[in-house]
């Protein structure tokens, strides 16, 4: 345990690749921050992780993360049990940030923002590319544009896709594919770019051609091959069950493309891909005024099959011109994530619930229409009076 005046006791809750590639070496970076415990479903795993961190305790479970002993849980484990340990800590007293995507269900993120209610506590989640020097670039040219008519978010991988045979294909356990792990970024992006909108229509369709056909997985994350055994350990976030065999019919979507229609008649268009005929991992932001149309060329994530050199185009009037971007190191945002985090709990700030409400109720919709139920927006149970902006 850290006793320095003012540093910020986390609890590490997850202790896999995400826990390792993200969330160590940035708090390690920062001096505010200092992990106090880990806990894993893989006490092996939580034992590892806390021996990265001096002093660190390995703990039971997510009822010790309690106010007193630590200022904020980070939460990396499996989708599925984001929101149930997210409020279980809330409830507790304790604020939290959950990694994407926050929750799987609309269910989930109504029980998320009772739990902020119940505790006094917020549950803080945003997408670190929100902290990207060429984002913010594009996100400073938007007022020149005018009122934004169109904004066009696209993420798509070469060969991306995650633990072909895990829990990320299991659609029980991860809530979704492409569009629940990728979408989910170019979303939170999106709508805090447009001011969280108010979403009055969605439509969309997905498919999992790639999945079905084999290959394609995100080896530089160090998954395991096509090939893996059934009872071949899982260390992403946390334990998983078991494993899938991998010629299983896909049960989540390796490609998704969602259209949004905001109440103030802007467009939105969103395409997430795990796996395409693309040569390289490209993320896309476009964005549509009455005076110029902002187009940034880059690559979100950890992918070494990047974008060489990200580019941002203003068009008007039939010119094009080139703005210019600052150098970037890949993962650096996590950094300043880290930092916006620190602002964020010392002042106390509102938690963002409500956005992954928003943002789930999107996804939701959108694998309801590709499973043949389409659902009336408009017509769905209202959200307590203090979260009525939800889709």
């Amino acid at each position: 345990m850290d006793d320095r005046e003012g540093v910020l006791r986390v609890a590490l809750l997850g202790a896999g690749w995400v826990a390792h590639t993200v969330w160590l070496p940035a708090l390690a970076a920062d001096p505010a921050f200092t992990v106090a415990g880990v806990w894993d479903a893989d006490d092996a795993a939580a034992a590892r992780t806390s021996e990265l961190c001096a002093g660190a305790a390995v703990l039971d479970g997510p009822h010790e993360v309690r106010p007193g002993r630590f200022d904020l849980a980070v939460i990396a484990l499996p989708n599925v049990l984001h929101a149930s340990v997210a409020a279980q800590v809330l409830k507790q007293g304790l604020p939290v940030f959950v990694e994407k995507p926050v929750c799987i269900s609309s269910e989930d993120a109504r029980a998320l923002i009772d739990a902020q209610d119940a505790g006094g506590a917020s549950l803080y989640s945003w997408s670190a590319a929100r902290h990207r020097a060429d984002v913010r670039a594009f996100a400073e040219l938007l007022p020149s544009l005018g009122p934004v008519r169109h904004l066009g978010l696209s993420w798509v991988r070469a060969s991306g896709i995650p633990q072909r045979g895990g829990w990320y294909t299991d659609r029980r356990l991860s809530g979704g594919g492409a569009l629940m792990d990728l979408g989910w970024h170019l979303m939170d992006l999106g709508f805090d770019l447009l001011a969280d909108p108010r979403v009055r229509l969605v439509s969309g369709a997905v498919t999992g051609d790639h999945l079905v056909a084999g290959g394609r997985e995100a080896r530089w994350r160090g998954d395991a091959p096509d090939d893996a055994s059934d009872d071949a350990p899982d260390t992403e976030n946390g334990r998983e069950p078991g494993r899938r065999s991998a010629a299983a019919p896909p049960a989540v979507e390796d490609t998704a493309r969602a259209f949004l229609l905001t109440d103030a008649g802007t467009s939105v268009m969103v395409e997430a891909r795990w796996a395409s005929h693309a040569a390289l991992d490209e993320t896309v932001l476009t964005a549509e005024g009455p005076l110029g149309v902002a187009t940034l060329h880059t690559t979100f994530g950890f992918s070494p099959n990047r974008v060489a050199q990200p580019s941002l185009t203003v068009l008007r009037d039939g010119v094009a011109e080139n703005a210019a971007l600052p150098p970037q190191t890949v993962g650096v945002e996590y950094a300043a994530l880290v930092s916006e985090l620190e602002r964020r709990l010392r002042a106390g700030a509102e938690g963002d619930a409500q956005r992954a409400n928003d943002i789930v109720s999107v996804i939701e919709h959108v694998y309801a229409l590709s499973d043949g139920e389409a659902i009336d927006l408009l017509a769905r149970p209202a959200l307590p009076a203090n979260a009525e902006r939800a889709v």
